[in-house]
């Protein structure tokens, strides 16, 4: 079969090689767990503990605020230590919920019982997800019992599982795929009970030929599911990209999934959400990467959520030298960083360590020869997009699309005049944001998007 994708991409070395083939191993917390309060997208979590309060894992300690929100759960028995600002892999300072670990892990009631999915309501299967405090675990964090709540469910043709992981060295996603494909197959078949006229898809980059074959041998005989095979190149994994690799069908940033009969979920997503609603278990631990040319031993772990990075690198060996650069997430679309003393979060799935600092090169002038347009999986002009930013020419901007980029980076890759494209338009998108209040709009369109609950 022709394998699927879209116009305009990048081709780079993916790095997955140091860390694919890495057995996932439990590591447990030495010291005080982190929780941020906001680890998705929209109003952060409000506390629902003080200081001196204990806790059981699976308890939730901060609740929704909102609809666009997400509660916050705990991944550890003990005690609220403090309840203060904390600094996050986004370089900001987050109101957290600091817990100090009693190692004795004593789960609340319930945690962990078997439920019959087959016989639950469609309500039942929703709640269960929001009470979990799931949200896009490839990176985007915005809350799934939202996405899973569209105006009209009969009127989704596709539930699409992204399996493309095709940022450079991730492999996070890829290692749930291999050892744990039976839970992304089931919560594809809760997700499709959601959406009675869907078919199921599960896109995966044809470089991952291990984890194509272990799902394809399990959804033998499933007549609703299939595989669909990309193209491994950046950014497949996009939204936007994915679902025209897989159905011809178009987004914009005025429309969400929904709006061209599509849901969209992550692989790790999924497996979250059959632990929910089968297994009655919250969204506590997540598979961490940890890679780079700096690494001791790159590998990859199972942790819980509120974990010091420090701690996971220390059990991937430490560092071969002083790393140049520090990101989490992908190269391509992560935060670069200056410590790893930030706590695991919802959507922190990578750290990454460079010996050298590749995007430190001095820019020069624009040469003009249409690379970043060529190359651009939106077919905007970035080079024209990247002058108007940074002369303030917002209405400019606007006329250009500035605001359908989705910052994939590849223009700034592929720029030989090494310009800062990407960081150019993105701080123009978010700067007209403010200006204009399109953060209101893009919540009003959000809401208009599901159902009142």
């Amino acid at each position: 079969m022709a394998r699927l994708t879209f116009l305009g991409n990048v081709h780079k070395y993916s790095g997955k090689e140091l860390s694919m083939d890495k057995p996932t191993t439990v590591l447990l917390p030495k010291d005080d767990l982190v929780f941020p309060l906001s680890q998705h997208i929209g109003a952060p979590a409000k506390p629902l503990v003080s200081k001196g309060d204990p806790v059981l894992v699976g308890q939730k300690i901060g609740e929704a605020d909102g609809l666009i929100s997400s509660n916050i759960i705990s991944s550890v028995s003990g005690t609220v230590k403090a309840i203060d600002k904390r600094l996050t892999a986004t370089g900001r300072m987050v109101e957290s919920i600091i817990v100090t670990d009693d190692n004795e892990y004593t789960k609340i009631d319930g945690m962990g019982q078997d439920r019959d999915y087959t016989k639950m309501s469609d309500d039942e299967i929703r709640e269960a997800v929001k009470e979990a405090g799931i949200v896009g675990l490839g990176g985007a964090g915005f809350p799934t019992h939202v996405k899973l709540t569209p105006k009209d469910p009969s009127k989704i043709d596709y539930v699409i599982v992204n399996g493309a992981e095709c940022e450079p060295y991730l492999t996070s996603d890829y290692r749930i795929m291999i050892e744990e494909p039976d839970k992304i197959i089931h919560g594809l078949k809760i997700l499709l009970r959601l959406f009675k006229n869907a078919k199921g898809i599960i896109a995966i980059e044809d470089n991952k030929p291990k984890a194509i074959e272990k799902i394809r041998e399990l959804i033998a005989g499933e007549s609703n599911i299939e595989i669909r095979v990309l193209k491994s190149w950046f950014p497949q994994g996009g939204e936007r990209q994915l679902v025209y690799a897989t159905t011809r069908r178009r987004l914009n940033s005025k429309k969400l999934p929904a709006d061209v009969g599509c849901i969209v979920n992550n692989v790790s997503t999924v497996a979250a959400i059959y632990m929910a609603v089968a297994k009655s278990t919250p969204f506590t631990h997540r598979i961490i990467t940890i890679s780079g040319d700096a690494i001791v031993e790159p590998q990859n772990f199972y942790v819980p959520l509120g974990m010091n990075f420090s701690e996971i690198l220390e059990a991937a060996g430490g560092l071969k030298t002083q790393p140049k650069k520090i990101v989490f997430g992908g190269p391509m679309m992560g935060q670069a960083m200056y410590t790893y003393d930030v706590p695991v979060t919802k959507t922190t799935s990578t750290l990454l360590g460079f010996i050298k600092d590749e995007a430190a090169v001095e820019e020069s002038p624009c040469i003009r020869c249409g690379r970043c347009h060529t190359y651009c999986t939106l077919n905007l002009m970035p080079n024209q997009l990247h002058m108007a930013g940074r002369h303030n020419e917002d209405e400019k901007f606007l006329k250009l699309d500035g605001m359908e980029c989705c910052g994939c980076g590849c223009c700034a890759y592929i720029c030989p005049a090494n310009i800062s494209l990407t960081q150019t338009i993105v701080q123009t998108k978010q700067r007209i944001q403010i200006n204009k209040n399109i953060d209101h709009e893009l919540y009003e369109l959000h809401k208009e998007s599901v159902v009142n609950e």
